[in-house]
């Protein structure tokens, strides 16, 4: 079981994830997996960056509010011993003010100081949902990843495990601690190199972290505890007549991972890919609520889209001339230039004609992205343009059922015609499990809307 720092964080957050594993621990054997609370994570972030210019009075500032926040949440939880009494947590807090104040001296922050600040999140919360669980009257013990076997090599920031070490650590570590009736609490997002460096997993970490263990200790199924119902068919706060998908494969779940905070990232779902093991995104504060299973099925159903997803905060670059077509190495060139400035490529879309080349970048990384393609792109003759439009957004229609569907495409784009909105480009991989297309922001909502009404809530 994986718990979400929002719903850790909400009030009475901790003793609701504690009930729920002392509930469960009365069947079965139990693994939990902790994020760090709240924004805690982002105050962290924001901490490392700017520590290299705080003075010590700064930072001892920022330590004792995360201690006072960390205290207000014990104290919620009906835990006696508040954080100021707890050894570990003083010694975690004092270990992050001297780091702190060392990239504060150095006024350098390297990626190893950086993980190590990011781990202190999760390091913070893992004993404080463990001392939850012993009031619950169960044994316990908190661990960081490493400590419950996740090896992984040295790559600060995204790190991977090392698949046959830690599948050998987790398993004998987990089986030693539950094998005596001791509910493991771990922390998301952290894990350790072969010599003990303190990494992070990257993005979607505690997911990852939940869906490692789950894998490696051949657990029967993954629960992702979050503060909604499980995977909507939209954003309720877009379409209020969204509602729950009951039931998504693997690929369904990757292909929707990257249009929602609330979806997992396709990271963590790899390992429950190759084992087959389910996973269910559920409620917390809803706990008997069903929620939404992933797993190996692929069924159609009557609703050949499972959901309408939107993406905004992004923008579209296009290049375009004569001189492009028929020229080799033209679009390995754009795409070189890209990544060498750093800039991740969301969506592409060409002509047959090779005159344009279009692609979708977050938005904030579209003024970069222009200027690395004018200098990458300065040899070719002078009619060879890059436009760049910010105000844009990506709407998706994700289903297994569109596969071998005829028709589908011309459902989607007569009701986005219908609705009055101009579509800008397009994209559909061969998977046809996901058509994805780019509309002007102000028809974003728009265009949500009437796809959710013509494939999901009156599917023919």
């Amino acid at each position: 079981m994986k718990f979400g720092g929002s719903l850790l964080a909400s009030k009475g957050g901790v003793r609701r994830a504690a009930r729920v594993i002392a509930t469960r621990a009365k069947e079965d054997q139990v693994v939990a997996v902790v994020s760090a609370l709240g924004d805690v994570t982002d105050l962290l972030l924001r901490a490392a960056r700017d520590s290299k210019h705080w003075k010590e009075s700064q930072i001892n500032l920022f330590v004792d509010g995360l201690r006072d926040y960390h205290s207000r949440v014990l104290r919620d939880a009906g835990i006696r011993r508040a954080v100021e009494g707890s050894a570990r947590a003083e010694a975690l807090l004092e270990g992050l003010r001297v780091t702190l104040l060392g990239v504060s001296i150095l006024g350098e922050l390297t990626p190893r100081s950086m993980d190590l600040i990011l781990s202190f999140g999760e390091r913070l919360s893992a004993p404080i949902v463990a001392d939850a669980l012993k009031a619950e009257g169960l044994e316990t013990k908190a661990l960081t990843g490493g400590e419950a076997g996740i090896i992984t090599d040295g790559s600060h920031g995204e790190a991977l495990p090392i698949e046959k070490v830690a599948r050998r650590a987790v398993k004998r570590r987990l089986n030693q601690l539950v094998s005596r009736g001791v509910v493991p609490v771990v922390t998301g997002f952290v894990a350790a190199t072969e010599n003990g460096d303190l990494v992070t997993l990257g993005r979607g970490g505690s997911d990852f972290t939940a869906t490692l263990l789950g894998t490696y200790w051949e657990a029967d199924e993954i629960w992702i505890w979050t503060d909604v119902d499980g995977i909507m068919t939209a954003d309720p706060r877009l379409v209020p007549g969204a509602r729950v998908v009951r039931e998504l494969s693997y690929v369904e779940a990757e292909e929707m991972a990257v249009f929602g905070a609330k979806n997992m990232h396709p990271l963590a779902l790899g390992p429950v890919r190759l084992s087959k093991i389910p996973v269910r995104i559920k409620n917390g504060f809803s706990p008997d609520s069903p929620g939404t299973l992933i797993w190996s099925s692929q069924k159609k159903s009557a609703e050949v889209v499972k959901s309408i997803a939107l993406v905004r905060d992004v923008g579209m670059l296009t290049v375009s001339g004569e001189t492009l077509a028929g020229r080799p190495g033209t679009a390995a060139n754009i795409f070189r230039s890209l990544a060498d400035s750093g800039v991740n490529i969301l969506m592409i879309s060409q002509s047959v004609s090779e005159s344009n080349i279009s692609v979708v970048l977050r938005r904030g990384t579209l003024d970069r992205a222009g200027k690395a393609l004018q200098r990458g792109l300065s040899g070719l003759a002078g009619s060879a343009r890059v436009d760049l439009e910010p105000d844009v957004a990506v709407v998706a229609a994700v289903g297994a059922g569109m596969k071998g569907t005829p028709g589908v495409a011309a459902r989607v784009f007569s009701a986005v015609s219908r609705a009055g909105v101009n579509v800008r480009m397009i994209a559909q991989g061969s998977s046809e499990l996901n058509v994805s297309f780019v509309v002007g922001s102000e028809d974003a909502v728009k265009a949500v809307r009437a796809l959710h009404t013509a494939l999901i809530a009156n599917p023919r």
